[in-house]
């Protein structure tokens, strides 16, 4: 046999084993909502119509406390997708792109794609926009542009017909889709796009597809019958709180500035920045975010059925929550557990389940990028050294494959977030709400613990991005065995001098890293 022919063989073999191993591999399908607390059936809020997601959690594993690292949508999935920490990245707010501000760092979709899986991303995946380079971070975490719906941009124009027929920019909009641009809305079109991928796809290399809905964000505008399953009055009793509580520090408050900015909200004259708002509104206000919820999970049902789950290993999560009047607030914002707790829902074909099971390690965003990687049974991700900044492919959370296995379930782990402050009160300029990094002054650090989440308001330069510890603004402890709405404030009771002074240390600890 001739050296050609024995260097083609061998190039044959090569080729053949390479395209085994690849068909050997799974598909990965990541569906992110937008500002998706866990009002799911599946977690156990009566008031959800969740049919489909209820079905998904009831083959998969999910954890009742995970949590984001910024309850701000670019923040948040920057932080998600690169696996590192918005102190690391030293992202705030939406006008920066991190390969250029902070680090070439590598991204989980990036990170499959250089493990030669094809990948697709389809609607709000990354924050479009400054902080996504205008291009969601194509061509380096995608092998074809993302899909971005062409109603997206009528996201934010007046298209919600009051009762005279003229249009407004609404918070609450039920719409008939013959009366939309383009007689859909974004995360239809979004769904359709996935359907036709996973329908099409045939390529040899496996997939990995993420699939941004921009729902429940707000406004809140679906098609008018999922609003119709709702009774308003089902949502007067939601919560008790109708004002600020006493025992809250002002740094920590959010005056939901975008919800009063709306058409149908900003003529009420709601007294800023603390309302409070009519009993009417909220209980509407409520009813229509568990609508918008209830759209989504309509299109993830449609979805979902066209996915092979025999060869697919799918992660459903949100990137941060929402506050339905909790501390009298309506917003994200904040570092309170409603604005930090997010679904996650893990289902694989190498755990099949004929139940859900729960798992309450506490557990954050940061933990995706290594668990994906670990389910797909990648070369593992990295853990980042100190400074992270100076690794490019690397991560700051867990993978979360060994709970998977029921390794490490006892184990006691702590979450970590943060939000940013021009100042120490609520402000509208700058906006107290969405801060941009020069303005901001304060920092609030927040840890959630089994029984705890502390949370301290330090001094912080946006200009070299240090933080002054002994500069507190305010402190706030709760107790989540007796409390889980955090509702009284502990920080400044003497019998919890000892736990919170200990959980300082902790978190100081654990931010200084």
């Amino acid at each position: 046999m001739t050296p050609i022919l024995l260097l083609l063989l061998h190039l044959f073999f090569l080729l053949t084993v390479h395209a085994a191993r690849n068909v050997s591999r799974r598909n990965v399908v990541l569906v992110i909502f937008d500002d998706l607390r866990p009002v799911l059936g599946g977690y156990g809020d009566y008031l959800a119509k969740t049919p489909h997601l209820n079905a998904f959690m009831n083959e998969s594993y999910h954890f009742t406390r995970a949590y984001s690292q910024q309850s701000l949508c670019a923040p948040s999935r920057n932080s998600m997708l690169t696996g590192r920490r918005p102190d690391t990245l030293h992202l705030y707010d939406f006008y920066n792109y991190w390969r250029e501000f902070a680090g070439n760092f590598t991204t989980l979709p990036q990170y499959f794609k250089a493990h030669n899986y094809y990948t697709y991303g389809i609607g709000k995946v990354f924050h479009s926009g400054i902080s996504s380079n205008n291009t969601d971070d194509y061509p380096y975490s995608w092998s074809q542009p993302t899909f971005r719906p062409p109603s997206e941009k009528y996201m934010n124009s007046p298209v919600c017909p009051d009762n005279s027929g003229v249009l407004r920019k609404n918070l609450i909009c039920p719409v008939h889709l013959q009366t939309q641009p383009l007689k859909t809305l974004p995360d239809i079109e979004s769904t359709a796009e996935a359907i036709r991928f996973i329908n099409t796809y045939k390529r040899r290399r496996p997939f990995f597809l993420a699939l941004g809905f921009h729902k429940p964000h707000i406004n809140f505008r679906f098609p008018q019958q999922f609003i119709e399953r709702f009774r308003v009055e089902d949502f007067n009793n939601y919560t008790t709180d109708t004002h600020k509580p006493v025992d809250m520090p002002n740094v920590a408050w959010n005056p939901y500035i975008d919800v009063r900015s709306r058409d149908d909200f900003k003529y009420q004259n709601i007294s800023f920045p603390y309302g409070p708002i009519s009993a009417v509104q909220r209980s509407q206000i409520r009813q229509a975010y568990y609508a918008s919820v209830a759209y989504v999970d309509d299109l993830f049902g449609k979805f979902v059925a066209h996915v092979d789950r025999r060869n697919t290993i799918m992660l459903v999560t949100s990137d941060h929550g929402w506050s339905l009047g909790e501390h009298a607030e309506w917003a994200k914002y904040s570092n309170f557990e409603v604005a930090l707790r997010v679904p996650l829902i893990i289902q694989s074909p190498e755990f099949p389940l004929q139940t859900f099971q729960r798992m309450h390690t506490i557990v954050e965003l940061l933990d995706i990028f290594p668990t994906l990687v670990d389910l797909a049974h990648l070369p593992s991700l990295p853990r980042c050294n100190t400074p992270s900044s100076e690794q490019l492919t690397c991560g700051e959370g867990k993978s979360l494959y060994p709970l998977l296995r029921g390794i490490g379930l006892g184990d006691e782990y702590v979450a970590l977030s943060q939000y940013p402050r021009p100042g120490i009160e609520p402000s509208k300029h700058p906006n107290s709400d969405k801060p941009k990094l020069l303005n901001i002054k304060v920092m609030g650090y927040s840890m959630r613990t089994t029984s705890y989440r502390y949370t301290l308001w330090v001094r912080f330069h946006s200009q070299n991005f240090s933080r002054d510890w002994n500069a507190i603004f305010g402190e706030e402890l709760y107790d989540h065995r007796l409390d889980a709405g955090e509702e009284t404030n502990l920080a400044y009771m003497i019998e919890f001098n000892e736990t919170r002074t200990y959980l300082k240390h902790q978190l100081i600890t654990a931010f200084s890293k």
